[in-house]
Order: C-alpha cells, then structure tokens, then sequence
C-alpha cells in the first residue's frame, strides 16, 4: 500500500513542484465529517480489518508525507479513528491537499491559507489516502486561479506598485524600472539591432557575396551567350536559309528526276513561305494610323498598353514555337513517308503550315505593336519611355522574385530574359528606320541616349531579379554556369538531357518586323532615275546588304563555335578535377 500511496502522490506533486517548503513548519490534524461518504464507514472497517489481519508484516494502510525543503520525506505515525472519514491540514504558513481513492470528482477548497480537497465516492469501495502535498501559502496567494474558486482578486492584482516592488521567483532576470537607466544600459551594451538579427555564419556570408558580385557576372553573362544565339538564329533566317532554298529550287528544275525533298529542304521552305506571307500583310499595314492610335488614346497609359502586349509577346513566342516543332515534324514525317501514306502527310504538313502562318502573323502584329508603343515613348516629351521602363521592370521583378522557382524554372526565365532583350534590339532598329525616315533635325544624340537607357535598365533589372531569385531559392551561382554548359552544347549540337535544358527560339516574327521596317528605308534612298536603273540599284543594295549580313553571321557563329567548344572543353576539366 505504500507504494500505492505513493503513485498517486505523484498526481499532486505537479501542483508542488517549483514550491519551496519549509522544514521546520508543524501539521496538526484535525478531523472533519464528509456526509457524502458515512454510508461507506462499515464496509471500509470491514475491508481495513481484513488487511491487517491478511498482512501483518505490511505497513500501515495510511502513511502521511511531509515534503521538505531538501526534498527528504518524514514519516507520520498513523492515527486512525473509526469516526474520522476526512483529514484536513493546517498550517500557518503551508496549505495541505488530501485526496481519497473510492472519488469520482475532485473539490479543491482555498480559504485564507488552507487548501482542501475533497473525493466524492461513488459506492461502498474503500481505498488508500494520498499523501498529502504541502504548498506554500505565499504561492497559493501569488495565484488568483487557486484562490475564491479562479476569480482575480482586484485588490492585489492590480496594485501595481506592490507588484513592481516584489521580485518574482519566475522571472530571475531583473527589469529595470528607471527609464534613464534603461536609457543607459542600451547605450553602453549595444544589443538593440542584435537582439533582431541572428549572428550570421561562413555561409551566410558567402551568400551575400553571391548575391552581389559572383551571380551577376554568371547570370550577364549566360544573357549575353543566349542573345548571340537568337541573333545567330535571326541571321540564319535571311541569310543561309534563302541560299539553301535556291540551291533546292535550282536542283530541282535541272533534275530531270526530281527526287523527295529532305526534312530539312521541306522545314527551309516552310520557314521561307510563312515569312513571305508575314512580311506582305504587315507591308500593307500602315504604320503611322497605328501609331496615332496608340498616342492619341487617354484611357490607357502607353506603359500599360506596353505591359499588355509584352505579355502577349511572350504567349506567342511560347506557341509559335510548338507550332513551328509540329511542322518540322510533319516535314521529317513527309520526307521519310512511303509512296502510299505521303498523301496523309503532304495533307498533314500542309495544315501545320497554315497553321505556322496564322501564328507568326498574329505574332508579327504584336510585335510591330509593341514597338510603335516603345517608340511612341522615345519620342514624347513628357517622360513617358521612364515611366514605361520603371513599370516594366518593376512588375517583371515582383511577378519573378517572390516566387518559389525550381532550377528549371530559373532556367527558362533566363532564357526568356534572352529573346526579351534580341526583341528589344528589333524595337531598337524600328524606331531607328523610323527616326530616318521622318525625324528633323538633330536627332541621333537623343535616339542614342534613350536606346541606352532602355538597354542599361534592362540589364540591370535582370541582373537584381536573378540575384535575389537565387538567394531566395537557395540557387548557388554555379548552377547558372551549368546553364551556359547546356547551352554552349546547343551550340555545338550535342545533345542535352531534356527538352527543358534547350533555348527555343522561333525568329520568323522579328524577322517579319524588322524587313518591314527596313525596306521603306531603302525604298527612300533609291535615285529617281528610270525603271531598269531602279532595279538595277535595287539589286545592288540588296546584295550589298546581304552580303553585309553574311558577313556578321560568318562572324558570330564561328565566335560562338569557339566559345562553346572552350567552355566546354573547360567544364570537362573541372569536372575530372573535382573527382
């Protein structure tokens, strides 16, 4: 039974745990009548009877504990008298509980010191008192819960200046009370800004100079890389791929037994036919009715119109270029189809390149828009193109940085960001022909400090919008040097692991923009002399400037090449160094 007793004494030492007792203090007992349990009295004797009787060597059915200071327990002599059914303990300076076995509920009663609980029996069942648990009366009256049934005392809980005064036990760091020596201790100790910042570690700070100087270099970097291949892509458009259609055509017609097309002959042809179609709907187009349009409306500012057909730019980009790989495919399927299906495919790579047209047309329009709207900011007087870029850029920010990206993600934002700025220098060059054709005056000055404007903002933009993507991605700088990797083997066409890991660049739309802007301008610098000397400049000029754009193409894909072959080359051997 003592061990019985004990295992419940543990129920009420959470009420005492972090009370102090004092050692020295006296328990009286005295006796008080439970009317709920004298039904039990007999069956209880009985019961305690029989257990002396069936244990001799037992010990006393109820032991009492006191708890002191230095945590010993002192055992009571017992005192039983048949007519007790409850004890109570008092002291002056200790409140004392008392808990029964055979209860349904408990009732703790607090009054002026003194803590009693009470066991509500349920049936003729005897038990085991707990020991009971001293608490001191200081605690009992620090706590209003335990005191007039969990009511607050008014009187003591809001004196506040005996509250100030005491020093609770709970709390062992001391507040200061005097504002100027508060004053002082935070002058002298420094802790204001440390108390809400952690103190930073070697990686923390590597992070930060990531953020600043490392990933910038990387990211401008791989920008730079992707717009010489959409310019390299760009160029091919006018150059090589005109060059292999004709060599197509001229041995087709010498050929007495013309043979299938290729895959590639078919996809040139393609490319070629849907660009003749885009270039003489928007040579029909009159420019100046769009541009007046743009400026004279006043519900819309110019840099919401721009931020609008952005936004479009980028729609079309992505399903032009899914369009143009279904075509490329029906052209593979058409030039490997046996005599029998290539009625199916001659069908099907004919309504893919419908398709193509619609889409690089619609395309062209937006583009040729957007252009108009950028160059309709260049030349109003009311810091409209600032306004534009500030719009702009900080909307590309907060659409991209608060976001939680995957490296994959990251990746086709930089290449975004890559045909974003080649669609820019076709913006440029728009407004340019546009700034020869009807411009007075000195204009070449503010045309190229504007055009430099839009250029340093943007890369500035990208540069803060990367880095922060980084940091707030946990993306360290070397996975942007693994995306100039999979890029330079694009160059060199080896293959990657993934679709996700290629630029797609679809440069039929630009294309469309920029011929039908160029082509007035020399149209413009044709001599007024006859007929056949007209053509005859005509074709002068198209073969200077064809030869002109050979020429850089030459230039850029070898550069290129050889870049690309030594990144390569060394991502290979750092690799093998690392292992």
């Amino acid at each position: 039974m003592a061990s019985k007793s004990r295992g419940k004494q543990l129920s009420f030492e959470i009420l005492s745990s972090t009370y102090a007792v004092n050692s020295d203090s006296i328990i009286d007992r005295s006796s008080n009548s439970d009317p709920l349990i004298q039904n039990n009295k007999s069956n209880r004797r009985r019961r305690k009877r029989k257990r002396k009787k069936s244990t001799p060597n037992s010990p006393a059915p109820h032991e009492f504990y006191t708890i002191f200071d230095n945590g010993g327990i002192d055992e009571l002599e017992e005192r039983e008298s048949p007519s007790m059914n409850s004890h109570s303990y008092a002291a002056s300076s200790f409140v004392v509980c008392e808990v029964r076995e055979e209860s349904l509920g408990t009732v703790c009663q607090v009054s002026q010191g003194e803590l009693r609980q009470r066991n509500v029996s349920s049936g003729g069942s005897g038990g085991d008192l707990v020991p009971p648990v001293e608490i001191p009366e200081a605690e009992v009256k620090s706590r209003p819960n335990l005191i007039n049934g969990g009511k607050l005392d008014k009187s003591e809980s809001l004196d506040w200046k005996r509250f100030m005064a005491e020093e609770d036990p709970m709390y062992p760091f001391p507040v200061e009370n005097s504002p100027i020596k508060f004053f002082m201790e935070e002058m002298y100790n420094g802790n204001s800004i440390r108390s809400t910042t952690t103190r930073g570690t070697e990686k923390e700070r590597e992070r930060v100079y990531d953020t600043i100087f490392r990933l910038p270099w990387r990211c401008e970097l791989l920008i730079d890389v992707g717009y010489f291949v959409c310019l390299n892509s760009f160029l091919s458009l006018l150059t090589i791929i005109p060059m292999r259609a004709l060599m197509t055509l001229w041995r087709f017609l010498t050929k007495r037994q013309p043979r299938t097309p290729s895959a590639a002959e078919l996809s040139d042809f393609g490319c070629l036919l849907v660009l003749a179609v885009g270039v003489t709907i928007l040579g029909r187009t009159d420019i100046s009715l769009i541009y007046h349009m743009i400026r004279g409306q006043g519900i819309v500012k110019l840099y919401v119109v721009y931020n609008v057909l952005e936004i479009f730019d980028k729609l079309g980009q992505s399903f032009g270029g899914d369009v143009f790989q279904t075509l490329f495919n029906s052209a593979e399927g058409l030039a490997c189809s046996s005599p029998e299906s290539s009625g199916y495919w001659l069908e099907r790579y004919t309504i893919d390149l419908i398709l193509a047209a619609a889409a690089s047309i619609v395309h062209s329009f937006i583009l040729l828009a957007q252009a108009i709207t950028l160059s309709t900011c260049i030349v109003a007087h009311n810091n409209a193109l600032l306004a534009l870029l500030v719009s702009n850029n900080f909307a590309e920010i907060k659409s991209n940085v608060f976001k939680r990206l995957s490296k994959d993600n990251v990746h086709g934002i930089v290449y975004s960001d890559s045909i974003e700025r080649f669609h820019i220098s076709a913006f440029v060059i728009f407004v340019l022909a546009q700034n020869i054709q009807e411009a007075e005056g000195p204009w070449f000055g503010n045309f190229l400090s504007n055009a430099l404007l839009v250029y340093f903002s943007e890369m500035v933009i990208d540069i803060i919008k990367h880095s922060f993507i980084a940091k707030f991605n946990d993306i360290k700088p070397i996975v942007y040097s693994e995306f100039l990797e999979d890029l330079c083997k694009q160059t060199m066409n080896i293959e990657t692991d993934g679709a996700k890991k290629t630029l797609t660049f679809v440069p039929v739309a630009p294309a469309c923009v920029v011929i039908r802007v160029i082509t007035p301008v020399y149209a413009a610098r044709l001599p007024c002399s006859p007929l056949p000397w007209r053509y005859f400049w005509m074709i002068c000029l198209t073969m200077l400037s064809y030869v002109m754009l050979v020429s850089l193409k030459v230039m850029i894909g070898m550069g290129l090449q050889k870049h690309a072959a030594w990144y390569i080359k060394r991502c290979q051997k750092r690799k093998l160094h690392s292992d």
